[in-house]
């Protein structure tokens, strides 16, 4: 297997979690993230090899950027084994009565379009090779919806959902795999973007992005005769 990945998100949250880690067993990395200065932390902290960290500033939800992004990618590593869709967003006002138009588009342009287009730009090759998994983090709100989620983000999760599925019905004849992750609360920044974000006492009771990113190895470590297709973590 080759030991080279794309993690989106990588910036911060579970992305970084990922990547540090597979950073951390001598993988090939493209840090994927809408901010230089975050995917750079994650470099620090990853500890690894310059060359072995490519630092992919991208809108996830731009197509075209997406395909700028994957050439660049494919010409430094000539070829991805896993693909781990981690970015995500939300909005503070998510509620069915306030969720703006903007906010809407927003989220679905991330959450689901993103790594759709992340999708697209790289299974060609995986398809060539007869090798590949892709890990999309999704979220218990795609299992149910609530309140706390809001229905942008619920639908786009959803949909990741059916993404995940539909890439196993059509692409395990060409030896290629997916996985969606689908965590309970998880202390990352993205809880600040709540209408009421948690204390801290309740955030030392959620999930920790290390714990989701050991799910993450576990579906990229198994043998390529085997597919874990869903994880639900959730919080003890």
């Amino acid at each position: 297997m080759s030991k080279t990945a794309v993690v989106t998100g990588a910036g911060s949250g579970v992305g970084q979690a990922i990547a540090v880690v597979l950073a951390k067993q001598d993988w090939k990395i493209a840090l994927v993230g809408r901010r230089e200065e975050t995917l750079r932390e994650t470099m620090k902290r990853a500890g690894a090899p310059v060359q072995n960290l490519l630092v992919c500033p991208c809108d996830i939800g731009d197509a075209n950027a997406v395909g700028k992004m994957a050439k660049r990618v494919l010409t430094e590593f000539k070829e991805v084994e896993v693909l781990v869709n981690a970015a995500g967003t939300n909005a503070p006002k998510r509620a069915l009565e306030v969720l703006s138009l903007e906010d809407y588009h927003a989220m679905i342009n991330t959450n689901l379009h993103g790594a759709y287009y992340c999708v697209q730009a790289f299974l060609p090759q995986m398809r060539a090779r007869k090798s590949g998994t892709i890990i999309n983090i999704v979220s218990d709100a795609g299992k149910q919806a609530s309140p706390k989620a809001g229905p942008a983000y619920v639908m786009s999760k959803f949909g990741l959902a059916g993404l995940t599925q539909s890439i196993n019905a059509e692409e395990r004849g060409n030896g290629i795999r997916a996985c969606a992750i689908f965590p309970g609360d998880i202390d990352t920044p993205l809880l600040e973007k709540r209408p009421n974000p948690p204390t801290a006492e309740a955030r030392v009771r959620m999930l920790q992005s290390a714990d989701v990113a050991e799910c993450a190895l576990l579906a990229i470590h198994l043998p390529p005769r085997a597919i874990v297709e869903e994880i639900l973590i959730r919080p003890r």
